[in-house]
């Protein structure tokens, strides 16, 4: 697909870019619903890497042009340039300082993205299958280029975390599979139906072990060439590249010290909350106690099917209740699907946005690892945020209203801790409504949020290696560490350690991300805050909920400034 020449209005600009950029990344390509991606992956090589970058300096250029046209000081234009511009920018300073080079992490890698977009194909039709065979012959290319990328980091000492490199050499040993097993893409290529052609059976049987062998083979590496090279780096980044990733998954400029006491500000609210729910379900119990009794004695779901359903009716209940009075919802952005997520992930339960037609709905992804009785103090909350009202209302949205938006804006352009923060708004806004009565859920809910205010601690204390303040209860005075971080994170956390330990893994190899729930939530909250002192009486939250997510994606910078003003 050639790349775009045109400059007009800004959005016009966004919109070139997006097409320009998914035929550098089909895998943007798929989760867009664009079919004729689908039988592509990326180039994760540095040349691959110097082609999106390259893509972002031109298009900025024509922004500075489409900002001169006649209209482009109109609100949607306005809010199009502010987003893209930001963006762009951010994206490109993490280039520049070669950040894709050393980009280990048990979540976020080309591994990651390419195992995340096959569960998004469409598997209907024979063509299909088809395209699934031709993207699977693929893998080892992208594979080999990212593990090209990484040679060249180790070259120019640019080194991805021991501990972030150690986790996902054991994830790349369980997705190769082996003796154990089929390993994970040949098990995804068994799962065709019987119907398929013989001829296209054995295609996706052959390219499913071609898939799995080249994983296989950057597991080798990994474990014997990378992991060694790194064993004497450090897990954290220190200042100058945290506040680099920052701005990438914030969309500010953050004053770090600022934002580090608002996250001890938040913990201590949050624990005297959790406290006195503690008190009401286990009397003179401390909150921790108090959910270790809700594992044993609380309300629990038996069964994976079981949960699925019942994650399905708690979103199908909240937008029967919420819409009409609270929002107004768009009948497709109604439909949202509970599913189980792939085994061989990260611990936590994550969302997928519906393709640009709604073809594919919006998912919410559970991951059970063998469980198979979950307490609901630790889901209702969580399927506020990744389901209703949080991360599909708002991403769904975008989507629905893509035509008075530019389609970076609807698709792309999404900055974390915008969609994060609102995420944990829904939250707390379910809170605020009365949807969490009983002390069960109410403490299921302060813990999550004492999850994302401890996010902001350590995640800032660790890599900025800041002082633990003289009023913790926790090692005053001593400065962070990563296993300080953990000890603490475990001691304010109803999770199993393997999850504070996978927690823990994806702060280390994803600086400035985890802080954004909670900064984000702070910013949704004063922009809301702000537009009801505009408006006084006359504030109307359903309106302002739905104009706020019509809007589209902004950093939050730009984010407050814009809902305040709604």
């Amino acid at each position: 697909m050639p790349e775009s020449s045109r400059s007009n209005l800004p959005r016009q600009v966004a919109d070139a870019y997006v097409d320009d950029l998914i035929a550098l990344d089909p895998i943007t390509g798929t989760h867009l619903g664009v079919r004729e991606s689908a039988g592509r992956l990326p180039d994760f090589s540095p040349e691959g890497q110097e082609a999106v970058a390259g893509l972002a300096r031109r298009t900025l250029a024509l922004l500075d042009e489409a900002e001169r046209v006649p209209g482009a000081d109109s609100d949607a234009e306005r809010r199009c340039a502010r987003l893209l511009r930001e963006r762009l920018t951010a994206e490109l300073a993490v280039h520049d300082a070669d950040e894709g080079l050393c980009a280990v992490s048990n979540m976020r890698s080309p591994v990651h993205s390419i195992r995340i977009v096959f569960t998004v194909m469409p598997t209907e039709t024979e063509d299909d299958w088809a395209a699934i065979a031709q993207r699977l012959r693929a893998v080892p290319a992208a594979l080999e280029g990212y593990r090209a990328s990484l040679a060249l980091g180790l070259e120019r000492k640019l080194l991805g975390g021991p501990r972030a490199t150690a986790t996902f050499v054991g994830q790349l040993a369980d997705w190769a599979g082996g003796e154990d097993g089929p390993g994970w893409f040949g098990q995804y290529a068994a799962g065709r139906p019987d119907a398929l052609s013989e001829g296209l059976r054995t295609e996706l049987a052959e390219a499913g072990e071609e898939a799995n062998a080249s994983v296989a083979a950057l597991r080798d590496w990994m474990r014997d060439v990378y992991s060694p090279a790194v064993a004497d780096a450090p897990d954290t980044v220190g200042r100058e590249r945290y506040q680099r990733w920052t701005r990438f998954f914030n969309g500010t400029d953050l004053d770090l010290d600022q934002a580090y006491a608002y996250g001890w500000s938040e913990y201590h609210r949050l624990i005297a909350e959790m406290r006195t729910e503690a008190d009401r379900i286990l009397p003179g119990s401390d909150p921790w106690q108090a959910l270790a009794h809700l594992d044993v004695h609380g309300t629990h779901i038996e069964g994976v099917d079981e949960v699925r359903a019942w994650l399905q009716e708690l979103m199908d209940e909240a937008i029967e209740k919420l819409d009409g009075t609270h929002f107004e919802l768009a009948e497709r952005v109604r439909r949202v699907e509970s599913h189980i997520a792939p085994a061989g992930g990260a611990a936590a339960p994550y969302y997928t946005g519906p393709s640009e037609d709604f073809s594919r709905p919006g998912r919410t992804w559970l991951p059970v690892d063998g469980q198979t009785r979950f307490p609901v103090y630790d889901l209702v909350s969580t399927w506020y945020h990744e389901g209703v009202p949080g991360h599909h209302l708002q991403i769904a949205q975008w989507v629905h209203v893509a035509d008075s938006l530019s389609r970076y804006q609807a698709t792309i352009g999404m900055v974390s801790a915008n969609a994060e923060g609102w995420a944990l708004y829904a939250e707390r806004l379910m809170d605020e409504l009365g949807f969490l009565p009983d002390a069960e859920r109410r403490l299921g809910y302060l813990d999550a949020q004492m999850m994302r205010a401890c996010r902001v601690i350590v995640d800032i204390g660790m890599h900025v290696g800041l002082e633990i303040p003289a009023d913790s209860p926790f090692h005053p005075g001593e400065r962070w560490t990563p296993e300080l971080a953990q000890e603490f994170f475990q001691r304010h956390s109803s999770r199993p350690p393997a999850f504070v330990e996978s927690e823990l893994t994806r702060y280390l190899s994803m600086p400035g991300q985890a802080i954004g729930y909670k900064l984000g939530e702070r910013a949704w909250l004063l922009g809301r805050e702000r537009a009801r002192e505009a408006h006084g009486d006359a504030f109307d939250a359903k309106k302002w909920h739905m104009a706020a997510l019509s809007q589209g994606p902004l950093g939050l910078d730009d984010l407050v400034d814009e809902i305040s003003r709604l």
